[in-house]
């Protein structure tokens, strides 16, 4: 995930007086992350520092050494200090949509642009804002971010968020987050969001080659398989939604078959979840009511990732080629760059 940078309050005071608390207020929780970061090696020597600490942070700085030399991303500032918020998100998230669209909502910014999220230092603020927008009739969806990018402004840190990851889940997010650094769409949350996603799944392949166990790989192989059959499995609710709002039935008729599918994708990840042995790791993601703004929330880093990862075939693998050309991609028009990639490939089942 990225955010956009909200340290450049002098910008954000010609925003206007709406959003000048809220920028106030993100500015203080991106300080607090900062102020609170220490060197790796500091922690890693601190004798207070748990062993279990040290061992994390030390596979951090393996990680991290890895992402610059064998995969070429940026090799600078990211993941090289720790932060302990003594929480479990460093933000919320807040996703919405329309009652009877799957088009999400977007919140502009200073330089980053316009993204479909609004992102909160405070669950409780970000709760608050949701709710006032599901009083206006929106679907919406709070979710909590382990960690996101800068895009360089700042010095990202390692938190105790996800510091406590497996080993291949770790380098994983670290690869997604160090992605934002390579190319940056303005304006294009699903761009943005599948191309650093298909690079930690190329990344973290990678990884478990040259250091995982076989244990490790098999894990990762069977995780694997179990995403790609989540993003089907919404794919095709997303499909049927679509259908149906573009339809000619009133409202009513709308909402009746909107709550149908819905309870069609439980059953269905029901008879899913038999199917891998009785594995509930997306179990919490279905214990929420599930709406439009859940759904845009997981499309949002999966849409593309099929057109990326043909893109990086065509390339031969190779991630430097591969990220010359995203980079070329990024700075053209959203509908000639979404031309370009879908030339790449079939189409996924949910990119549109």
């Amino acid at each position: 995930m990225r955010l956009a940078p909200v340290a450049l309050i002098g910008v954000a005071v010609l925003c206007g007086c709406g959003n000048l608390g809220y920028y106030l207020r993100s500015a203080r929780g991106q300080t607090e992350v900062l102020d609170k970061a220490r060197p790796l090696d500091e922690v890693v020597q601190d004798p207070s520092t748990s062993p279990e600490l040290r061992a994390r942070l030390q596979a951090v700085a393996r990680i991290r050494e890895f992402a610059s030399r064998d995969l070429g991303l940026p090799d600078g500032p990211g993941f090289r200090t720790y932060t302990d918020l003594g929480r479990p998100y460093v933000v919320w998230n807040v996703h919405a949509t329309p009652e009877l669209s799957l088009t999400p909502r977007q919140w502009c910014f200073p330089v980053a642009g316009c993204v479909t999220y609004r992102g909160y230092f405070s669950e409780t603020e970000a709760r608050a804002f949701a709710a006032g927008l599901e009083a206006t009739g929106d679907d919406v969806y709070v979710g909590g971010v382990a960690t996101y990018s800068t895009l360089g402004w700042f010095d990202d840190p390692v938190l105790n968020t996800f510091v406590g990851y497996p080993e291949p889940d770790l380098a994983r997010l670290i690869f997604h987050e160090l992605a934002h650094r390579v190319a940056y769409a303005a304006d294009d949350t699903v761009w943005n969001e599948s191309f650093a996603t298909a690079v930690e799944l190329e990344g973290v392949q990678r990884w478990l080659a040259r250091f995982g166990t076989e244990q490790e790989r098999v894990a990762s192989q069977a995780a694997g398989g179990r995403r790609e059959d989540f993003r089907g499995l919404l794919a095709r609710c997303r499909s049927r939604l679509a259908e149906l709002y573009a339809s000619g039935e009133d409202d009513e008729a709308k909402r009746r078959g909107k709550a149908a599918i819905f309870g069609q994708l439980q059953a269905e990840y029901r008879a899913l979840r038999e199917g891998w042995g009785g594995y509930g790791g997306y179990d919490a993601w279905f214990a929420r009511p599930l709406n439009n703004a859940h759904l845009a929330s997981a499309a949002t880093y999966t849409e593309l990732v099929p057109r990326f990862q043909a893109l990086l075939q065509e390339a031969s693998g190779d991630l430097p080629r591969f990220y010359a050309t995203v980079r070329r991609w990024a700075a053209l028009p959203k509908r000639q760059r979404l031309a370009l990639l879908s030339e790449t490939g079939p189409v996924g089942a949910d990119a549109r």
